[in-house]
C-alpha cells in the first residue's frame, strides 16, 4: 500500500457537554495537528499517489473556516461535542468529497482510503479511516 500524508493545523476554541468530560465541559482552546493520508494500492501513471500540492491545499481550504474559531458557534457543529475523534471524521468526509470532485490530482476510483489523524497533544491524537465511497 502507497501513502500520501499531508499536515497542517488549526487553533481552536470549544466545550464539551456530559460528565465524562469534566474540566473540558467549560470553555477551553487546543491546536490540533491534522494529517492527512491519502492510499492506494498503485502509484499512478506519473509514479504518484495523489499530488501533494493540491492535496495540502484542500486540506488548507477545509481547515481555514474552523481556525481561530469557537467551534461551539459553528452552525453546522450545533448541538454535537466537537471532539477529537468528531473532527477526524468531518475532515475525512470534507477531504473524500474533494477526491470524488477530481480536486486531487487522480481519481478517487483510483484511492484505496483516507485516513485522518488529529493531534491534541504529543501524547493524544485520534485518527479515522474509511474508503472515499
Amino acid at each position: 500500500m502507497h501513502a500520501v500524508e499531508v499536515r497542517d493545523h488549526i487553533m481552536i476554541a470549544h466545550s464539551f457537554k456530559g460528565a465524562v468530560f469534566g474540566p473540558a465541559q467549560a470553555l477551553h482552546g487546543a491546536t490540533f495537528v491534522v494529517d492527512a493520508a491519502f492510499l492506494a494500492e498503485t502509484l499512478d501513471e506519473n509514479g504518484i499517489v495523489i499530488d501533494i500540492g493540491r492535496a495540502h491545499e484542500v486540506l488548507k481550504a477545509i481547515l481555514g473556516p474552523l481556525n481561530y474559531k469557537n467551534l461551539d458557534d459553528v452552525p453546522e457543529f450545533k448541538g454535537r461535542n466537537t471532539t477529537t475523534e468528531f473532527l477526524t471524521r468531518h475532515v475525512h468526509d470534507r477531504l473524500a468529497e474533494a477526491a470524488r470532485a477530481d480536486q486531487l490530482g487522480r481519481k478517487a476510483v483510483e484511492l484505496k482510503a483516507i485516513r485522518v489523524t488529529v493531534s491534541e497533544s504529543h501524547v493524544a491524537r485520534a485518527w479515522y479511516e474509511a474508503p472515499i465511497g
